[in-house]
């Protein structure tokens, strides 16, 4: 279960005027399907030269490439604000990670800086790195990343839907994301009643924060750069609570000064449909369940923290 977000975070992530920093795996970022199967079959050294010898065949883009296309894209519309910046954190060696930089470089990603960690977890670079994001495909590592309080998840394969337009749109669940567990685990433990209830009662009591919270922040001070009708960034909560539960969640964010462009209160309902109507390049969420719907409409990230990840 992660702990609660660190403040310095908060800092390296654009509040004190630096960039927010993405870190992403290789995997993350380029389709290496066919070359994990070789890792998972035969090993770290046959996965070494497999890559060497193909190291001038360009890797076709992943499921966090659009993503990583439109948050680097921020960094030349007009430059009012701190800026991205997108690290390649791999578990290849330099040597593998050659053909990784020849498709970054074929791809005219604005990526510059790499952490190769020869098949150990990438982990301890985190803090070193400033990490706002981290994005894996590694369930291990991006476990620790939360542990450690940095927002990190795990994408999952099988987008069908890649939206059009410029517009980065992010969308993020709200219970052990943006928010902490704490409502989930009275929901858990003694059902939807009580759960309802004790929403209502503490409806003026902001929610612990989540793991999320700076990059919500992160994003909403690039957002702050320019109107917010002609804006590069739209984000959205998208929840399974209803109402009376809605309530408490509108009063956190207004507390914290966090502005969500749109809220969707679902009740519910399956996920996937609102997040392609909203036309997300990823969502955020903590179960599985949500997960699965969403994967089959839009990129969708794991995010293993909370009760329901234990």
């Amino acid at each position: 279960m992660a702990k609660s977000s660190n403040p310095e975070n908060i800092l390296q992530m654009g509040t004190g005027g630096k960039p927010l920093i993405v870190a992403i795996s290789s995997r993350a970022l380029f389709d290496l399907d066919e070359s994990h199967a070789v890792f998972e079959t035969q090993g770290l050294e046959a996965y070494a030269e497999y890559q060497i010898e193909r190291e001038n065949e360009i890797l076709q883009p992943g499921e966090a490439f659009p993503l990583v296309r439109k948050l680097l894209a921020l960094n030349s519309a007009i430059p009012r604000h701190q800026g991205v910046e997108v690290i390649l954190v791999s578990r290849n060696s330099a040597d593998s990670g050659l053909r990784i930089f020849n498709s970054i470089e074929h791809h005219g990603l604005d990526i510059q800086r790499a952490v190769f960690t020869n098949g150990e977890s990438p982990f301890r670079y985190m803090k070193a790195i400033g990490t706002g994001l981290f994005l894996s495909g590694h369930a291990d590592d991006v476990r620790q990343a939360l542990q450690a309080g940095f927002a990190a998840a795990m994408i999952f394969p099988g987008a069908r839907h890649r939206p059009d337009g410029e517009q980065l749109r992010i969308a993020f669940d709200g219970d052990a994301v943006l928010f902490s567990d704490e409502a989930e685990k009275v929901y858990q433990a003694e059902g939807l009643e009580a759960f309802s209830r004790q929403e209502k009662q503490r409806a003026d009591t902001p929610l612990p924060e989540g793991p999320f919270k700076p990059l919500m922040q992160a994003l909403q001070h690039i957002q702050s750069a320019y109107p917010i009708d002609n804006n590069p960034i739209r984000t959205a909560l998208v929840t399974a609570r209803s109402a009376p539960a809605h309530k408490r969640v509108i009063l956190t964010l207004r507390k914290w000064g966090i502005r969500i462009d749109e809220a969707l209160f679902l009740g519910g309902k399956p996920k996937g449909p609102f997040l392609e109507a909203f036309g997300a390049d990823i969502f955020f969420d903590d179960q599985q369940v949500h997960c699965e719907s969403a994967r089959q409409h839009v990129a969708t990230a794991h995010v293993p923290n909370g009760i329901r990840n234990p």
